[in-house]
């Protein structure tokens, strides 16, 4: 899977060699993994602390998709996971309701008093009728 960080890279949490031994890698689009971790991964060093692992970003060869390595113990790489899942199903159902907030608030301008007025003025027209 590549190179094993260096000895100086790894932080006191993750217990070198058997925690560096046995990873979890996951694959996380780009903006998902922005919205995470911030730009070029600046939040990395906050989460990394609380959730007692060691986080790597790799770029694929996808422009779309890079990888994250999850050093640590089985608990808690297995809690990490889940906290990114969570964090991530959270960001996708945040952008999912401003959307639909969005298409009501279009909606809504469609059908607003000026519209519906529009439409009679259309309708009349075409069938003849003269205000």
């Amino acid at each position: 899977m590549g190179t094993l960080p260096e000895q100086k890279d790894i932080p006191p949490w993750v217990k070198a060699p058997e925690d560096l031994k046995d990873l979890e890698v996951l694959q996380v689009q780009m903006q998902l993994l922005e919205a995470l971790f911030g730009p070029a991964g600046s939040r990395i060093p906050y989460v990394e602390p609380v959730s007692k692992v060691m986080l790597e970003l790799k770029v694929l060869e996808s422009s779309d998709l890079k990888e994250v390595v999850v050093y640590g113990s089985y608990l808690h790489k297995l809690r990490a996971r889940w906290m990114l899942q969570f964090m991530a199903e959270w960001h996708l159902q945040r952008q999912e309701r401003g959307m639909l907030k969005l298409e009501g608030a279009m909606k809504a301008l469609e059908l607003g008093p000026w519209r519906n007025e529009a439409s009679l003025q259309a309708v009349n027209l075409e069938s003849g009728f003269k205000e």
